[in-house]
């Protein structure tokens, strides 16, 4: 395929995406559960995006925090990031929390039509989350290149950013040599996924059909309420506080200029429901249409994509507290706590690729909260997952936005 004709694919993908999404999801609701044979094709297009994805992030970030450890400010670049993506990760936990109280979408519903449409899951990790120190132990691998072979992302981006920023102090001839080589893998690897989403609207079919197949309506009708307020909050965090943040602290990107930009990125992330998947076409909308420099994009992003879970901690505060009213519980101070910190920890550690989120079996047992109805949530994780995952590279994107500025005031 030539690259002309790869670039005019790749300049409509957003259209053929949406094309590809509603036509999987009628597909799914027209032949029901048979639909489950396009699996196949949506697994082996997650596969192919998680072939590229380990190498492409590990040499990003790599040429990225060579980049930023060359600039004055790459520790005040590296700390404003991380503010940014734990408080906008705390913000949404608290949001999350606030509007399940006030409108309580768990009250009563019925816990027999509930055990009727429970769904099997291997319970056998439940509520193992590790303790503060032991999660930040993880970060940190013993062997990288076991954490590279085994696919752990968080560990290879600690490895990455030592990598990258012991080599901004390294000699100027040896650290321009060195760096050229990082960039050029970060661009095979680009060149690869590139070809992969010349495919990406079969795949996204192919999702859509099975995840809307396997569903239905029957499972959605009776936590129907939980999905339109969750649509709600994340609706607030990505249009008042994410795009907030870009009108007041980003001097390149406007707030209009920034949503009309990110929508193909956004449905992209919501038919596959993952982050690192639409990390590709985040960086390249990033630097072609926002302008931002080569060096922020590939440090915030790929960090971005792995930390930033704004989406799935309020989704972890909602599902607790969701339970938790069809029980007829009344959540102690205690219990609020420890939603918040559980989801909070959960959001940073959760990969950034779809599943079932099993990490909310860990924040129920963290308040006390019975697990026998998490079922029912788990059965529509995936509208969850597609859901969350369009705010989550939203964030990332703004955090880019943000980070470029204080870059270029440090230069």
């Amino acid at each position: 395929m030539s690259e002309e004709s790869k670039g005019s694919i790749l300049d409509s993908l957003g259209k053929w995406i949406i094309i590809a999404t509603v036509l999987g999801a009628v597909v799914g609701l027209v032949m029901g559960p048979p639909a489950h044979m396009f699996a196949p094709i949506g697994d082996l297009f997650m596969s192919l995006i998680k072939m590229v994805v380990v190498p492409m992030v590990f040499f990003s970030l790599v040429g990225g925090a060579a980049s930023l450890g060359n600039s004055k400010g790459a520790g005040k670049i590296g700390l404003i990031t991380f503010i940014y993506y734990g408080a906008t990760t705390a913000i949404a936990v608290a949001l999350g929390l606030f509007f399940s109280e006030m409108f309580k979408p768990g009250a009563g519903i019925n816990m027999a039509a509930i055990s009727e449409a429970a769904i099997d899951i291997d319970m056998s990790q439940s509520g193992q989350i590790p303790g503060f120190w032991e999660t930040v132990i993880g970060f940190v691998p013993t062997n990288p290149f076991a954490a590279l072979v085994q696919g752990n992302i968080l560990q290879t981006i600690v490895f990455a950013l030592f990598v990258g920023f012991a080599l901004s102090a390294l000699e100027a001839e040896k650290k321009e040599f060195m760096v050229k080589i990082f960039n050029f893998f970060t661009e095979i690897f680009i060149k690869v996924m590139t070809a992969i989403m010349c495919v990406a609207p079969i795949g996204v079919f192919a999702l859509m059909a099975d995840a809307t197949g396997t569903f239905g309506y029957d499972v959605l009708v009776k936590i129907i309420n939980l999905i339109v307020l969750y649509v709600v909050v994340l609706a607030i965090v990505t249009y008042v506080m994410i795009g907030g943040t870009v009108a007041m602290f980003s001097k390149k990107v406007g707030y209009i200029q920034f949503f009309k930009s990110m929508w193909k990125c956004q449905v992209f992330a919501f038919s596959t429901a993952s982050s690192m998947a639409t990390l590709p076409l985040n960086m390249k909308t990033n630097e072609e249409e926002f302008g931002l420099n080569k060096g922020t994009v590939s440090f915030a992003l790929p960090l971005g994509a792995t930390i930033n879970m704004n989406g799935n901690a309020a989704y972890y505060a909602m599902a607790a507290t969701f339970i938790a009213q069809m029980y007829g519980m009344e959540l102690s101070f205690g219990q609020y706590v420890a939603i918040i910190v559980t989801s909070t920890l959960g959001a940073v550690g959760q990969a950034g690729v779809p599943g079932p989120t099993l990490l909310v079996v860990a924040v129920l047992v963290a308040a006390g909260i019975p697990i026998e109805a998490l079922p029912i949530l788990f059965g529509v994780d995936r509208i969850f997952d597609m859901l969350r995952t369009a705010v989550n590279i939203t964030g990332d994107a703004a955090c880019a936005c943000i980070v470029d500025r204080f870059r270029e005031e440090e230069a």
